[in-house]
């Protein structure tokens, strides 16, 4: 297990190993009057987190805040699991999201039509939280936590809608979720990837929500995929790079194969998106083989399937 990492003035970085894999998604634990938790990732990455707790010798009785910032079940699912350790704890969401944190059928659904067999290993089990124990947070809402510490709730669409950020004022940073994209710092180089998983991927959203990110001036953005940047322009940079870069790939490929299903023009395009990485991370000094590859994988397949149906959306309102 990765020993807890300091990453700021009292908040420490926790591995989650989701999906077995390190440095993939991490839970953030902000050390104040009010312990807060942002992410908690899956239910089999719940162990990782109560470990990293116990690293610091943190009572799960003082933990009153899990803050979630979205409901995928990759940031979200392992909430309710969490919260059942966490006796006076609760859990804080996005308007949007609450109500499938209460009932996760829908959630569970959409994640079985994405991960199939694996859903059980992945996600399982997915525990309903409890109404009376989930405070919902709407953009600009401010939560005091510390003498010196105030977190500012961001709506953040994009991703999601039902995504907001958090703003951190005592190390001004900004937890970000998926909506800036993803970071992999298992490389020596600055790659940060759209996030573009189905079903509510809009890029017109994840711009203007990132513009949003920026008028906090923040000194750091922290990934839930995966740990902090230092770089917060460089990451605006690169998510205004790639994301054309991903939209222009889905539009050629979906209409140059209209005979194909919805898996087949979704592998075109996460195999046309993975020769771009490919050659960017070349040019940097990364070869394909490089472990970190398997991580870009993973994330370009389930883009790949919110590219095809956001472009398919947009054909079916163009079509009179």
């Amino acid at each position: 297990m990765t020993q807890p990492e300091l990453i700021g003035e009292d908040l420490y970085h926790v591995d989650l190993y989701d999906l077995k894999l390190e440095k993939r998604t991490g839970s953030y634990i902000l050390l104040e009057d009010e312990i807060t938790i942002i992410e908690t990732s899956a239910s089999p990455s719940i162990p990782h987190l109560l470990k990293g707790l116990e690293e610091l010798h943190i009572d799960l009785r003082k933990i009153r805040n899990i803050v979630v910032t979205h409901i995928h079940l990759d940031h979200a699912g392992g909430a309710g699991l969490f919260l059942e350790k966490c006796p006076n704890a609760r859990i804080l969401v996005h308007q949007k999201g609450y109500r499938h944190l209460e009932n996760p059928s829908r959630l569970v659904q959409g994640a079985k039509a994405v991960y199939g067999e694996k859903f059980d290993e992945f996600f399982d089990p997915i525990i309903p939280v409890p109404s009376d124990c989930i405070l919902v947070m709407e953009d600009g809402d401010k939560l005091t936590i510390g003498e010196n510490r105030v977190l500012t709730f961001i709506d953040t669409p994009g991703h999601a809608k039902h995504h907001f950020s958090v703003h951190d004022s005592k190390t001004n940073g900004v937890f970000a979720g998926d909506t800036v994209g993803v970071y992999y710092p298992l490389i020596d180089a600055e790659l940060y990837l759209s996030s573009t998983s189905p079903n509510q991927f809009n890029p017109h959203d994840m711009l203007h929500s990132a513009e949003k990110i920026m008028e906090f001036h923040p000194d750091a953005i922290y990934f839930g995929h995966y740990g902090k940047s230092t770089a917060p322009e460089k990451v605006i940079e690169q998510l205004a790079f790639w994301l054309p870069v991903f939209i222009k790939s889905a539009e050629a490929i979906t209409l140059a194969n209209p005979e194909k299903t919805s898996d087949q023009v979704s592998k075109l395009i996460a195999d046309d998106l993975l020769s771009k990485v490919e050659r960017t991370l070349s040019n940097q000094g990364i070869s394909t083989d490089h472990e970190v590859y398997l991580y870009i994988k993973l994330d370009l397949q389930v883009c790949a399937m919110g590219l095809y149906d956001f472009i398919s959306k947009q054909n079916a309102l163009q079509t009179p």
